[in-house]
């Protein structure tokens, strides 16, 4: 029996595999299509976190990144023959090989960079007078005897330090180098001596040998300690004056170590391993965290000591890059779950439509099959035979096509999600087929009707349903999207459950007013307008599965979409403040001016459509408060705002930034760069404030109008005050406020017009348009001075500045087109759904007379109101999910961390309408081209082949 049943099966599968090849191709495409995407998130995100992982860690200073192990000096009770061999090469090196094998995984060390020796820890006063000595106090030297010297470095001039004999501690003459920087800093030349002393104040002469270039002065060879490269001038903390001095580096032979042990500079012996990220991936950060904070304090420091010698201690900033890079990972998760779950249940949807558009087609088969004696056991099994022989394939190709297309990741997330797409397909089809045939039936009821009452079941889910969606939007208000130990499904799945609560609503209310429409339209003419607002309304195709995918893919979209323009909106609001407008052009110094040559020929440079000169105070100091409320006469100005009484921050408000403008030029710059309206009338120069010829002396008692921020508006209140500038003394009064000026980063600040100035020169010059960059650079670097030059498109670049904030980023891009590639499948398999019930009928109301023309019309019509409800209630459910789910969600992690000096404010989300429209358009289009596809295809077949004799339909 057994044989049989298998013989019986493979026919079968064969004969509808080639009954209906288009089918089975269709859903292995859907499935492939999934299954790669599924596949391909866990390893995407994998992907960004390990590039990000390993970008933070190479591009971390090397001091904070590099390991290092040190021991004080061999101790003086040790004869003085081993106190000397442990401090040469063969003894460090021994111990430097055990101390990489120790190393516990995932940390593995550079060895081509790794670095062992003996060096000062405290720098020795060099009094040679020949030395740099830029304040008359003698420079600090540091003296190093470190491995790899030739390796990493290339010999300029001189000769390479060597020992010719062995060196002791009783050594009294070592040879040394110093790089190019250290030589030109400090004036030293190959042949000189600097003079070491010894614990006993006995002289070790140090001689320059030759002068050395690092070959990768950035590596961590050199920069693991850069006084190695670079000496540095620092004040003397013991000096009551201010008063500086350099200290620098002496390179020694690699094998002098021995004789800084005589030293008073307290020599120690280390070994510098600098960490090898390109083994390391994402989820190795919490190891990594582990790892090093138990070989800085616990079992990991012991196995170093029995290597290194039990005084030896581990140091390294590795453990706080790791935390951070962990700290943007916990934050842009929770982010990248919404798109995730969001994405996810629109793809689960699709499946469920596409199983139920095969079993709607198939019904009548298998309930022929049923009434005949079959079991729903044996039909099922045939059912799940012949559905996996297309779709396990498919999951596979598509896990294959992810693992090739995201090299990096993780293999077994990616394996499971598309085994999941797989198991889904698998069960549903069956399992929704099988269900329908439960008691066998001859004739079914009719489909173009959907249920006048919904059941208590599905009353008692839907209120479930909302009750959950409630509590995620609850939650995600309060506590925004990151949860403690991790992301809050819950609160990530927020969006899904309010676009399901909006389209059961939808589902529910959606024929009332199709019905209610149908009423004027009967007393009119003809029945097209009649027959397809009726059939809208009572149709199916409007069910439940086509509108919850149709809203969860349109939702989430839009989502995905603001979330991209939220990006972008904050890198460009943040370039904007650091810059002030599209380039600015400004002196090296403060209180540099910039000539007026300068700004007449940049003014005139191709591309530039409009110039603002400024003139910039930083730390003015601002009158005594006043007493009572304070604030700017008519305030609001338009663009200002009221400053009420606003003592808290009128005490704060004590040093401000006074920027002198051209009011007509700085105005039509805010208009042109999207800054707040400027009130430039109110600082018009009349009467007391007239402008001052050049050169001239103001008259007392001169009184500005002033455009002031809000708390300094309420500081100096709305009588004349006295301020003390650089410009100028003279007496401002504040007219209006505004909260942003284009040219100043402080939140306090004090504009007035600079033609009532005394000292009138800009120190600023803010450029509209776009110049090329090479001609302006060229252009300011002819005046002759040193001028700096800021473009807003490259302060923009920089925010785009970690693979982990890249990659989330083109995870969003990925969510939005697969949201609304979906949104589009929704609409086509819903109609697919009724596609042979409307070939029926229009070849019946042919036979009544109904034309061509009409058919369309009819058709198109009745898949219009379906389709414009969907897409208006997927705007509404877009609009309503960031709506409420805003004021949890902070873009700085995705947008501006990790970049220095930008603004960490937070950045909430806004809806971009274009991610709400152009998917929603395209819902409405493609219902009505396929409306018109299906009646043209309809008017080809003939009345008599749609109306077979017998035929139940």
């Amino acid at each position: 029996m057994r044989h049989n049943d298998r013989a019986a099966s493979a026919p079968w599968i064969r004969t509808r595999l080639r009954t209906a090849p288009g089918a089975a191709t269709a859903l292995a495409v859907l499935v492939l299509v999934t299954a790669f995407l599924a596949a391909a998130f866990p390893r995407a995100v994998d992907a960004y976190e390990t590039k990000g992982l390993r970008h933070d860690i190479l591009t971390a200073d090397a001091g904070r990144s590099t390991l290092e192990v040190a021991r004080p000096q061999p101790g003086l009770e040790l004869p003085q023959a081993q106190r000397d061999a442990e401090a040469r090469s063969p003894e460090l090196a021994r111990i430097g090989a055990g101390l990489l094998k120790a190393l516990p995984a995932p940390l593995r060390a550079d060895t081509s960079s790794v670095a062992y020796g003996v060096r000062t820890s405290k720098p020795a006063v060099a009094n040679e007078p020949w030395l740099a000595r830029p304040e008359a106090v003698p420079p600090q030297l540091s003296y190093v005897a470190q491995s790899g010297l030739k390796e990493h470095a290339t010999l300029a001039s001189g000769a390479w330090p060597t020992t010719p004999r062995e060196v002791t501690s009783d050594s009294r003459a070592v040879q040394g180098a110093v790089t190019e920087e250290t030589a030109a800093e400090l004036k030293v030349k190959v042949g000189a001596t600097i003079t070491l002393l010894t614990a006993a104040q006995e002289p070790i002469t140090v001689t320059i040998t030759g002068i050395v270039a690092p070959r990768d002065p950035q590596g961590s060879y050199w920069s693991a300690d850069p006084l190695l490269r670079t000496p540095s001038l620092v004040l003397d903390p013991t000096s009551p004056f201010p008063v500086h001095y350099w200290t620098g580096t002496v390179l020694l032979a690699e094998d002098s170590g021995p004789a800084l042990l005589s030293t008073a500079a307290e020599p120690v012996l280390f070994w510098r391993i600098p960490p090898d990220p390109a083994g390391l991936t994402g989820p190795d950060d919490a190891r990594l965290t582990s790892v090093i904070a138990s070989l800085e304090s616990g079992p990991g420091l012991l196995k170093v000591r029995e290597t290194a010698g039990d005084t030896a201690v581990f140091a390294t900033g590795l453990g706080h890059i790791v935390e951070a890079n962990a700290r943007m990972r916990d934050a842009i998760s929770p982010v990248i779950a919404v798109a995730a779950l969001g994405i996810g249940s629109v793809a689960a949807v699709v499946l469920l439509m596409t199983g139920a558009l095969i079993a709607g087609r198939r019904k009548a088969e298998l309930a022929l099959m049923r009434s005949r004696g079959g079991s729903l056991r044996g039909i099922g099994g045939r059912l799940l035979a012949e559905t996996a022989v297309t779709v396990l394939p498919a999951s596979a190709l598509g896990l294959l096509l992810a693992t090739l297309a995201v090299s990096e990741g993780r293999f077994w997330p990616g394996a499971l999600a598309a085994a999941g797409v797989g198991l889904l397909v698998c069960v549903a089809l069956p399992l929704r087929t099988t269900l329908q045939h439960i008691r066998p039936t001859l004739h079914g009821a009719r489909e173009d009707m959907v249920s006048a009452r919904p059941s208590r079941r599905r009353t008692v889910a839907e209120l479930t349903l909302l009750v959950l969606a409630v509590g995620a939007v609850t939650a995600l208000r309060r506590r925004g999207t990151s949860a403690e130990g991790g992301t809050d499904l819950l609160v990530s799945g927020a969006p899904v459950l309010v676009a399901l609560i909006a389209a059961l609503v939808l589902v529910r209310l959606y024929p009332l007013p199709l019905r209610l429409a149908t009423r004027p339209v009967a007393r009119l003419r003809g029945a097209i307008g009649f027959l397809s607002l009726a059939r809208a309304g009572r149709s199916s195709a409007g069910g439940a599965l086509p509108l919850l995918a149709l809203l969860l893919a349109l939702a989430t979209a839009a989502f995905g979409g603001s979330v991209i323009a939220g990006i972008g909106d904050a890198r460009d609001d943040a370039a904007l403040a650091s810059v002030g407008a599209d380039a600015r052009i400004s002196g090296a110094s403060e209180r540099a001016t910039l000539p007026d040559e300068l700004v007449r020929t940049v003014r005139d440079l191709d591309g530039v459509r409009g110039a603002a000169p400024v003139r910039i105070e930083y730390s003015v100091n601002m009158p005594e408060a006043v007493a009572g409320d304070g604030g700017a006469s008519g305030g609001d100005a338009g663009t200002g705002t009221s400053t009420g009484s606003g003592s808290a921050s009128a005490d704060d408000a004590k040093v401000a930034a006074l920027v002198g403008i051209d009011p007509a030029s700085y105005a039509e710059l805010a208009r042109v760069t999207g800054l707040p309206a400027f009130p430039a009338a109110r600082l018009k120069a009349t009467g007391s404030s007239a402008p001052l010829p050049k050169g001239a002396k103001a008259a007392p008692g001169r009184v500005l109008p002033a455009i002031a921020s809000p708390a300094v508006a309420a500081r100096l209140g709305k009588e004349p005050r006295a301020i003390e500038t650089l410009s100028g003394d003279f007496e401002v009064q504040v007219v209006g406020t505004v909260s942003r000026v284009a040219s100043v980063s402080p939140t306090d600040f004090l504009v007035v017009n600079s033609a009532a100035l005394e000292q009138k020169a800009p120190t600023t010059l803010l450029l509209t348009g776009a110049p090329d960059p090479g001609k302006l650079r060229a252009a300011v670097e002819g005046s002759g001075k040193e001028y700096a030059v800021q473009l807003r498109s490259e302060e923009r670049a920089r925010y785009v500045n970690t693979p982990m904030q890249a990659g989330a980023e083109r995870i969003y891009l990925a969510a939005v087109a697969a949201g609304a590639g979906y949104a589009l499948l929704a609409v086509l398999l819903s109609l697919l759904q009724t596609a042979p019930e409307r070939r029926t009928l229009l070849a019946r109301l042919r036979t009544m007379g109904l034309t061509t023309g009409q058919g369309r019309k009819l058709l198109a019509f009745e898949a219009t109101p379906q389709a414009l409800l969907a897409a208006g209630g997927g705007l509404f459910t877009g609009w309503a999910t960031i709506a409420l789910l805003s004021p949890g969600i902070d873009l700085v992690p995705l947008a501006l961390a990790g970049v220095a000096g930008s603004d960490t404010s937070p950045v909430l989300l806004r809806t971009d309408l274009w991610s709400l429209a152009l998917p929603a358009a395209g819902v409405v289009a493609l219902a009505a081209a396929v409306a018109g596809v299906q009646a043209w295809w309809a008017s080809r077949r003939g009345s008599i082949t749609e109306l077979r004799a017998g035929d139940s339909r």
